[in-house]
């Protein structure tokens, strides 16, 4: 996903933490960063543990973090986290490989944000931190079909919709099916043919009524619960 919706972020640099246990991947990842308008790096870690604690010290807007690490991986560190006291306010960019992708389903259910896989290239990665940071949800489009896989099994073993969807307006949950289909709030307002200052309101309830945290949570949602089934696309009912 792409969105072009205005940043979220105040008008400070994006503070960043970067988790990966190969050092020199971690320092070029930092590196790159840093160099950027308006991001900082406050901290790299080499593991999940130490990835907590730097997170409750520096409280980034956004971890790029990687998923198989010795120790505690990026699953549960990612889980800690966002559980921490302030957590929420911080976005977890997921670095994959192809090989990882039966984790992407479960780093989604503990609250990340974002998946980028690891052979992407610089300006994708900037791109991606700025995504997260202003709370859009960012799947790459090879992992994105793996992930539809899953939440078609899941599905199977969960066919019941949560009943909170119940209390979303014909509007509003047109909305979540097309934030499931990855449009931003601007294409949102253009395909509904209202303001995009409409569509944020009608996001904002639709996060409230559901308890979701951010856009990649929404998508997942749609998906889990069949309104939005794979291969139908994002057509609003």
């Amino acid at each position: 996903m792409t969105p072009s919706d205005p940043p979220g972020v105040p008008d400070r640099a994006i503070k960043v933490l970067v988790v990966d246990d190969q050092t020199i991947v971690r320092a070029g990842f930092a590196a790159l960063l840093n160099a950027q308008p308006g991001i900082t790096v406050v901290g790299e870690a080499g593991d999940g543990r130490e990835a907590v604690a730097l997170a409750t010290r520096t409280r980034p807007d956004v971890v790029v973090m990687d998923i198989r690490m010795p120790g505690m991986d990026g699953i549960e560190a990612t889980r800690r986290m966002l559980a921490r006291p302030g957590g929420a306010e911080t976005k977890v960019l997921v670095l994959t490989t192809f090989d990882v992708d039966e984790y992407v389903y479960d780093a989604l259910q503990v609250g990340a944000s974002g998946f980028l896989l690891k052979d992407a290239t610089a300006d994708e990665l900037v791109s991606a931190v700025r995504v997260v940071a202003r709370g859009d949800a960012l799947l790459a489009p090879q992992v994105t079909g793996r992930l539809i896989r899953e939440f078609t099994r899941q599905r199977r073993n969960r066919p019941r919709p949560p009943a909170e969807l119940s209390t979303l307006t014909a509007r509003e949950t047109e909305v979540l099916v097309l934030i499931a289909g990855g449009l931003s709030n601007a294409e949102i307002a253009q395909r509904l043919v209202v303001s995009e200052h409409t569509v944020k309101t009608h996001v904002a309830r639709v996060f409230t009524k559901l308890g979701l945290r951010d856009r990649a949570q929404a998508v997942m949602l749609a998906y889990e619960s069949g309104l939005v089934v794979p291969g139908e696309g994002a057509q609003a009912p």
